[in-house]
């Protein structure tokens, strides 16, 4: 069974796929500061739920856009687990080429996303991700990764709006029934959420008419169902596109051996 760890700025999702498929999905808030063995008790709980056990565990990948909390995740693997993780860097084999100036910064959520969103359903693609950024990326028909757009997420902006404003309120995202508001809250409601959709259509269409040819839309990430409903633009959904991505990624590349001195640990528990 392979363990993956897709470590988000807002939340980390851990998974375990076997040859049958995923056997659990199950998200935790994300902090840089929770320990290995927070973890474990976590994930341990929810494993026995789903009658599985740690020992089955034969190998992991972690995914993270927040270094501060890979130390611990990686340890987790170690010391709970007894494998040593895959982390999804630009340095491994993607199976395609990364066509843009530094690669190294490149997110691993967006190169995730390039691999299993060509997989699924060929190229040309834009995949956008509804996180606590929203990206557009662009993949070619070859599926090269040829870069993208990085926007604020729809949470993030309606928080600055609430804080910048003194008297507006802090509101959830919801698809308002008229597009005209006729008080505070319904007109924020309908800024924010065809304010986005004007975003979400304005960029798709000005990638599609850069790159010069029709192009796929492909959406993933919580509020991906939400603004689907407002646009005929996004065309596929794909709620664990990211992870697909670390299980491919893990597929393609050979397991990382554990340090020699955890290696003799284990040998002699």
């Amino acid at each position: 069974m392979l363990l993956v760890i897709d470590a988000g700025n807002t939340n980390i999702v851990f998974a375990v796929h076997d040859p049958s498929g995923w056997r659990g999905v199950w998200r935790i808030r994300t902090d840089a500061q929770r320990t290995s063995d927070e973890y474990a008790v976590w994930l341990n709980s929810l494993l026995t739920l789903c009658d599985l056990k740690r020992d089955q565990i034969s190998a992991a990948v972690i995914g993270t856009v927040v270094p501060a909390a890979l130390y611990h995740l990686r340890r987790l693997c170690r010391d709970w687990f007894n494998v040593e993780p895959l982390v999804a860097r630009a340095s491994l084999d993607w199976g395609f080429e990364i066509k843009i100036d530094q690669p190294n910064e490149v997110g691993a959520d967006r190169l995730l996303n390039a691999l299993a969103g060509h997989r699924h359903f060929g190229g040309p693609l834009i995949v956008v991700d509804f996180g606590t950024a929203t990206t557009f990326d662009v993949v070619d028909d070859t599926g090269a990764y040829l870069g993208g757009i990085i926007c604020p997420g729809i949470n993030l902006s309606l928080e600055a709006l609430h804080q910048a404003a003194a008297r507006l309120p802090r509101i959830g995202i919801g698809r308002p029934q008229s597009v005209i508001g006729r008080s505070t809250v319904p007109a924020m409601q309908s800024g924010m959420y065809w304010g986005y959709i004007g975003l979400i259509e304005g960029l798709l269409t000005r990638i599609k008419t850069e790159f010069g040819g029709p192009m796929k839309v492909v959406a993933t990430g919580g509020l991906a169902p939400l603004f689907a409903e407002g646009t005929l633009m996004i065309e596929h959904m794909a709620p664990d596109l990211t992870l697909d991505g670390l299980r491919m990624l893990a597929e393609r590349n050979p397991a990382p051996t554990l340090p020699r001195e955890r290696t003799r640990l284990i040998e002699t528990e």
